[in-house]
């Protein structure tokens, strides 16, 4: 007998369990199955970026994760027996609840988004493969094998691979996996260390590399990150001993700190590739199948997330019929640019921290060492990379979902960007920008007076959409339904003049689909006709 779904997610990891989050949410009920018979206990991705944490709070687990966590506020630098403290992340950056990188273990992440999607109607199917699969225009039918041996057949109207770099989907769907390996070994490990400074973390530069400690709490307090040495011979899949670990970290901190009770330990080689296409009909792909990098800057487990959450929504609206034509179209175009950005910017990051030149060990442990500091000094300096790695400023401008519309305002977020996040109140209780537009569908923010619109003209928009549109009208005043700046300046120090006629349409995953000025109201319907068309 065959089985039916709308969507198969093949892959249980912070990618897989992120999109069935938001199908979820979105009313849609995946099947979700993993080959693996448990979810890690090892830490391996390790930070959750601010941009995350902002789109899982729609689900209601981001105040679980940061209490699990630790908010990274300090970097201990140790060069040439020199210890400098840098502030890092401690900016109160105006237009985000969360301006903090939060320190979790995977094993965290995955359980908590686990214990929401089962309580959302989803449940985790481990020991399930997929073993092969076939595309037609209408579906694509999996065949599916259970830890018991048992094999099913499964006709699904999409396909998303969320299952890594050795995707199973991607392999079946016969999408090039583009790019190569660093030739580096790479010891992972969770463990306990004595002689380090609790609280932040650490990172020791030397001539051959660099060796870092990150403060995990759980399953061991430390996650420790070192390159072996280019002549060592140690084979990538061999075994790490406590000693070996020991040895390569006295090489970077001269004996001063002391390793025990290992939880995880491993050796790993890091790969930079990039799938040719996200999409192949049916069939899609999302995370680690879709793009690998370095660790550095910790982008990949919130770039895949950020995957799910751009695909889910898109799903959704196609599944449910409310979706204009070309809608699934725009996931490629919108998110394969940002894997190919972070793939550049892993490279380049990764290739200073680990590279054997001579002119770039001297950059690395003489000139950056008294560079940095200065650097980190200066707040708009930090600011700016802060934005940069916390995926703040990701945007979609040459999106077809992104237009600007008759007179936009001169400042302020633009079509494609992140919608920014302020404190407001509305009907006199308090709440937030993102959680006046965290629920489901699309929002419409629109600024002024109030003149310029009439009532019933704003009121009849969302009425015989295919989906749910919500109009917020965004000002200064404090009447009822109005979500009200009780600074009276905050929205303004975004860009966003309550003050002035404008227009925001925001999509369900924040970012704003369409602005104009008061004259946009009939490029606005036409908008929505295309992407959000009446039933």
């Amino acid at each position: 007998m065959t089985a039916s779904v709308d969507v198969l997610i093949v892959g249980a990891g912070p990618t897989g369990l992120a999109l069935a989050a938001q199908l979820a949410a979105d009313g849609v009920r995946p099947r979700l199955i993993d080959r693996s018979t448990d979810r890690v206990h090892e830490s391996r991705a390790l930070a959750i970026q601010p941009r995350t944490l902002e789109v899982l709070a729609r689900f209601g687990v981001t105040d679980q994760l940061i209490a699990d966590g630790n908010p990274a506020v300090r970097l201990h630098l140790h060069v040439r027996n020199r210890v400098r403290t840098l502030p890092m992340f401690d900016l109160g950056l105006a237009d985000t609840a969360y301006p903090h990188l939060l320190l979790l273990s995977q094993a965290e992440t995955e359980r908590i988004l686990s214990e929401h999607v089962r309580t959302s109607g989803v449940t985790v199917e481990r020991g399930v493969e997929l073993v092969d699969l076939r595309s037609t225009a209408d579906q694509v039918t999996c065949r599916l094998r259970h830890r018991d041996g048992r094999e099913e057949t499964v006709d699904a109207r999409y396909v998303v691979g969320c299952d890594g770099a050795h995707s199973a989907v991607r392999r079946a769907a016969e999408i090039a996996f583009e790019g190569s390996s660093y030739p580096q070994t790479f010891v992972l490990a969770d463990v306990e260390a004595d002689g380090l400074a609790t609280g932040a973390a650490h990172a020791f530069l030397s001539d051959t590399g660099m060796l870092l400690f990150f403060p995990l709490g759980r399953p061991a307090s430390w996650r420790l990150l070192v390159m072996r040495p280019p002549a060592d011979p140690t084979p990538p899949d061999a075994t790490v001993t406590l000693d070996q670990a020991q040895t390569l970290t006295d090489g970077y901190t001269g004996g001063t700190v002391r390793l025990h009770d290992p939880v995880w330990m491993t050796n790993f080689r890091l790969h930079h590739r990039a799938a040719r296409h996200y999409r192949a009909g049916r069939i899609l792909l999302a995370g680690d199948a879709a793009h690998i990098h370095s660790p550095a800057g910790a982008q990949g487990m919130n770039t895949g997330i950020q995957d799910a959450i751009n695909l889910g929504w898109k799903l959704a609206h196609t599944l449910h019929g409310r979706a204009g034509a070309g809608l699934l179209d725009t996931y490629e175009p919108e998110r394969a640019p940002i894997g190919r950005m972070v793939l550049r910017f892993t490279d380049r990051a990764f290739t200073i921290a680990t590279s054997t030149n001579p002119l770039v060990r001297f950059a690395r442990t003489r000139i950056a060492p008294a560079v940095i500091p200065l650097a980190v000094r200066a707040r708009a300096a930090r600011a700016f990379a802060f934005r940069t790695v916390s995926e703040l400023d990701v945007r979609y401008r040459r999106s077809p979902l992104s237009v600007e519309g008759p007179r936009p305002p001169r400042h302020g977020p633009r079509a494609g960007d992140r919608l920014p996040d302020a404190p407001v109140v509305r009907d006199r209780q308090p709440t937030t920008l993102h959680g006046a537009t965290a629920a489901p569908g699309w929002h419409l923010l629109v600024c002024g007076p109030g003149r310029t619109w009439a009532a019933e003209q704003v009121e009849q928009l969302s009425h015989g959409r295919g989906g749910p549109l919500t109009v917020r009208r965004l000002g200064v005043s404090d009447e009822p339904g109005t979500l009200h700046d009780p600074d009276g300046h905050a929205l303004r120090r975004l860009g966003l003049d309550t003050d002035a006629d404008a227009l925001y349409l925001v999509r369900p995953d924040g970012h704003i689909g369409f602005r104009s000025g008061a004259q946009g109201w009939a490029a606005l319907v036409d908008y929505l006709d295309r992407w959000l068309p009446p039933s």
